[in-house]
């Protein structure tokens, strides 16, 4: 017969495999009891078989009786869900019931034979209601009687796909059948022969489905299958007895979530997706097979699921067994996060056998208590490790430590974790220990330690993260590193488990006006005049208030409504100042309009505020900072204006969009703009509109961690030595004032006695020129931070580096910085903002190179430098900053600045002006040049038609390209008088 390619086919493909390799029964549609989703025929027999003695005492002899202990189960699965009924089994009178026996670990053969009682058993095409439809899945797994999952098949040779079986499910699937009530099964899953989704409770049409695929090529579906289907995994590798049983012991389960400001709990059931599978099971191979002592790093794109990967890895590895030990003592999981302790701690509370030994570290008296009471799973923060490394003592000398790090580009900096390295280590010292004991012992506790694996999870590793956590490989002669697992926020993307931010990313151009209110025309330091004035136009009260305008009625109309009318929008700013001031006049806005909306200021700390002295977010907002996120989400607030806070780490699925008034780039842009990238249902689509940045940095920054990021090269050592070349040439320090502070300071001698001599190197530093403070400053900086990275990877320790890291680590801060003169104190005082507008650009889709970025390693030059002044005149520096910030629409700009760049030399050539330079005074020789500025601008016609109406009709843009012309050519001297006021 010719090979069966319609949608039975790939159903025979599936109830095959696993009867004859899986080793499931074939179900029998007969065995289905409807009234509670069981087959009841293997639920009975698994339990007679069993647990002969107990099931007697439920007198199970007529119908009555099997329907009245039926109604009881369901009514525990009903309550408790199927997850939690098969791991704890049914308790009460008369006997306790177990209904699922678990894995066995490796050498324990009587819990294996255990395990084999189970029944793994597979019906197809299931008449699952009463309902007179006679509606039928195409196939459920149960396991002894209990139904785990359903599943509808699609087949692309009949022209339907996934999508197809997510809709039927979401239209022709009622979710009040016994069988699709939420808790009753752990998935409900939509396969083709190309993709597979899940979705874990059914809500009609309001169905939320992720998808189950292993990625293809960094982005969405499957890779082709030499030997099979694309989807086949399933069945061959997840359906399999022992990894379903290991997905519902170890990773599938039920969680509450209690609103804070309604008090209203729900219950959301987990299940994971193939990616955490994935790096959770690949992560416990590698430390099963190589022991502990390895370093991982996970690159897992933002909103991807990372805490609870996270919780599943730190519970199983507290778990894992070789040869009946366990591989680790003690897990720590380092966070900068606060809300993953709770999220960890939810998760890992269903798997009891370690719920009652875990370890919350709120203070570092809690950590070190943890670590020598020998708890099994710790959450802390790196912070508290510095307060607690120098008496740890040697109780934990002989512990196994396995480092879950969370967001390890922010918490792996080289002091802080050479901080954590020493906490754990076994190099411990004594008070008779000599200085180069010390040495010695300060150097191996730097190194990432032997006793312990490190598993580093983060969307955005940096050069030092992939160096530190990478896994190594040669290309072209050098050693490269990669990611021990990725899933990219390509992937996240194409499979809409995470929205694409840059699909919908307005910028906003700012015009502005600036006058000068001066007669004459004072110098000022070119750059420095040019950071000042934009600063003052960015944060001036008409510039803020209609910006906040634009964002108000923005939201207004065309955000508002979105997710149901639950849209939420985040403002970004780039200090706390500036959070206050838009705070302010986004209230105004909304006041204005009579919105029903409020805003929510979030920063840490006190702030001066018009109205008081000194305010805090809680003074403005009227209710505690602790309640911020819990109350954004609840009743008319929303607007987040923030200055730095809830840009990394916030995870809110109804942040919809945000409004950017701060320089965002690399690392802080992914962070920032990902706040909005949590998908849910109703949530199609993001909007950002961007006053501050330019398309093309954003895009960059996000090139970076689209697909894979590698490291491109590892950082030599021996450029440290040529920082310390450049340091010994300015003579500052000597070798023995290096030997002279590390032995005291390591022998804890008093202040006093390493002051005289760090007090004699800065006056040496004083006396040099203020190029080689800088060059030296600058060296000393880089070979901390440098040598601080360099010591935990180096195989080989290097007193003289690590003593001179301690004497340059107390010496810096005595180091005063170059002054620098600041002229621009007075600028101000000379100009004022006629105007502001921000103009919204065409809305663009930031599309992404399709490629791996590779980083280069970390900077060592040491490089330092201070800005020479570049004196210029008033009116010049506020054309040059028109120039950037014009409040003129130019078509084509480039043409219109190259032309304007032409003008003072096409000036010095005109006769008439010249004379008039060499013979008339200055009055006269302005009237000349603006004569002048006719004619050139009659040539200029030729090459700019757009420049020349402007002259022509603009009087205010004529006067400023007249002053600009003279500016440009007359002779330097004392600065020249412009008489009143003038527009520029």
């Amino acid at each position: 017969m010719p090979t069966n390619t319609r949608e039975s086919g790939l159903e025979d493909l599936i109830v095959n495999h696993l009867i004859t390799e899986n080793g499931y029964e074939q179900g029998d549609v007969a065995d289905f009891d409807k009234s509670h989703a069981i087959d009841e025929k293997r639920l009975l027999r698994f339990l007679k078989t069993t647990q002969p003695d107990t099931i007697k005492k439920f007198s199970l002899e007529d119908e009555g009786a099997v329907s009245k202990f039926l109604d009881r189960l369901q009514g525990e699965i009903a309550k408790q869900g199927v997850v939690n009924i098969i791991r704890k089994g049914l308790r009460g009178y008369p006997g306790d019931l177990d209904l699922f026996y678990p894995t066995p670990s490796d050498r324990n053969e009587d819990a294996k034979e255990i395990f084999k009682k189970n029944i793994f058993s597979v019906t197809r095409q299931l008449h699952y209601s009463n309902d007179v439809s006679r509606k039928s899945l195409d196939i459920v797994i149960f396991i002894n009687g209990l139904p785990i999952f359903t599943m509808e098949l699609k087949n692309r040779w009949t022209k339907q796909d996934v999508q197809d079986a997510i809709k039927q499910y979401k239209v022709d699937r009622n979710p009040r059948d016994l069988i699709f009530n939420f808790k009753r099964c752990v998935a409900h899953f939509a396969i083709d022969d190309e993709e597979i989704y899940f979705c874990t409770k059914l809500e009609g049409t309001d169905s939320y489905f992720l998808p189950f695929n292993k990625g293809y090529n960094d982005g969405a579906g499957n890779p082709p299958n030499p030997t099979g289907t694309a989807t086949d995994y399933f069945w061959k590798e997840i359906l399999k007895k022992e990894e379903l049983a290991n997905i519902l012991e170890n990773y599938t389960q039920l969680v509450k979530e209690t609103d804070h400001v309604t008090k209203k709990v729900t219950e959301k059931q987990i299940f994971p997706r193939y990616h955490q599978l994935s790096v959770v099971k690949a992560l416990l191979a590698d430390v099963k097979e190589h022991g502990i002592g390895s370093r991982y790093l996970i690159q897992h794109s933002a909103g991807s699921g990372k805490s609870n990967s996270i919780a599943w890895l730190a519970y199983q590895l507290v778990e894992l067994e070789k040869d009946g030990k366990n591989l680790t003592d003690s897990v720590l999981v380092v966070t900068d996060r606060r809300n993953l302790d709770k999220q960890i701690r939810d998760t890992i509370k269903s798997f009891t056998s370690v719920s009652n030994n875990i370890a919350w570290a709120e203070h570092s008296k809690d950590l070190k208590e943890a670590i020598q009471d020998g708890k099994r799973i710790i959450i802390t923060t790196i912070h508290k490790f510095p307060y607690i490394f120098a008496d740890m003592g040697s109780a934990h000398k002989d512990h196994r430590f396995a480092i879950i790090i969370d967001e390890a580009h922010s918490s792996q900096s080289g002091n802080m974790s050479a901080k954590m390295n020493m906490a754990l280590s076994t190099n411990i010292f004594n008070d008779d220990d000599e200085s180069e004991d010390i040495v010695n012992k300060i150097i191996e506790n730097r190194k990432l330690l032997p006793n312990a694996s490190y598993f580093a999870f983060t969307a955005t590793p940096k050069n030092k993260t992939l160096e530190l956590f990478g896994t190594p490989y040669k290309e072209d002669g050098k050693t490269k590193h990669r990611p021990f697992h990725n899933y990219s926020m390509k992937q996240t993307i194409d499979e809409s488990f995470i929205l694409d931010v840059l699909k919908n990313y307005t910028p906003y151009q700012s015009y502005y006006h600036l006058i000068k209110t001066i007669e004459n025309d004072p110098l000022f330091d070119k750059t420095k005049a040019q950071k000042k004035l934009r600063s003052y136009v960015e944060q001036h009260p008409e510039a803020i208030a209609k910006k906040a305008k634009i964002i108000v009625e923005h939201f207004h109309e065309g955000v508002a409504f979105l997710i149901k009318g639950q849209a939420r929008a985040m403002v970004v700013t780039g200090s706390i100042k500036k959070a206050i001031e838009y705070f302010d006049a986004i209230n105004t806005c909304l006041k204005e309009r009579k919105s029903p909306y409020k805003a929510i200021v979030a920063y840490t700390g006190g702030a001066e505020h018009a109205d008081q002295k000194s305010a805090t977010e809680a003074d403005l907002n009227g209710f505690p900072s602790s309640q911020i996120e819990a109350i954004f989400r609840t009743g008319q607030y929303r607007f987040l204006i923030c200055a730095d806070k809830f840009q990394t780490g916030y995870d809110e699925p109804l942040l919809h969009t945000m409004y950017v008034d701060k320089i965002l780039f690399d690392i802080k842009a992914v962070q920032t703009l990902s706040r909005l990238n949590r998908a849910r249902k109703d949530k199609v689509n993001t909007f950002v509109l961007d006053f501050a940045n330019k398309s093309d940095d954003i895009k960059e920054s996000f090139s970076r961690y689209y697909k894979t990021t590698l490291l491109s090269d590892e950082t030599d050592p021996n450029n440290l030595n040529g920082l310390i070349a450049k340091m010994e040439n300015q003579e500052v320090y000597t070798k023995e004032d290096i030997e002279a502070i590390t032995a005291l300071y390591l022998k804890s001698k008093p202040r006093n006695t390493l002051e005289p001599i760090l007090d004699v190197c800065v006056g040496k530093y004083k006396n040099l020129e203020e190029d080689a403070q800088v060059e030296f400053k600058s060296c000393a900086k880089s070979f901390v931070r440098l040598y601080n990275f360099l010591a935990a990877v180096l195989t080989y320790g290097m007193a003289d580096w690590e003593k001179l890291s301690i004497f340059l680590t107390l010496l810096l801060p005595k180091l005063p910085s170059p002054k620098e003169e600041d002229d621009t104190k007075e600028l101000l005082k000379y100009v004022e903002l006629e105007s502001y507008r921000a103009q919204a650009q065409a809305k663009i889709n930031i599309s992404l190179e399709d490629f791996n970025y590779e980083l280069d390693p970390v900077e060592t030059d040491g490089s330092g430098f201070v800005s020479q002044p570049e004196p210029d005149y008033l009116t010049h520096i506020l054309y040059d900053f028109h120039s950037r910030w014009s409040n003129i629409d130019w078509v084509d700009e480039d043409n219109v600045q190259e032309q304007i760049k032409r003008i003072p030399d096409m000036l010095t050539k005109n006769e008439a002006y010249q004379n008039a330079i060499k013979n008339a005074n200055k009055s006269d020789a302005r009237m000349e040049s603006y004569n002048a500025m006719n004619n050139v601008m009659l040539t200029i016609m030729q090459s700019s038609l757009e420049l020349y109406k402007q002259y022509q009709d603009n009087p205010s843009f004529k006067e400023f390209l007249n002053e600009f012309g003279f500016i440009s050519t007359y002779p330097k001297g004392k600065p020249v008088s412009t008489g009143t006021q003038k527009k520029c």
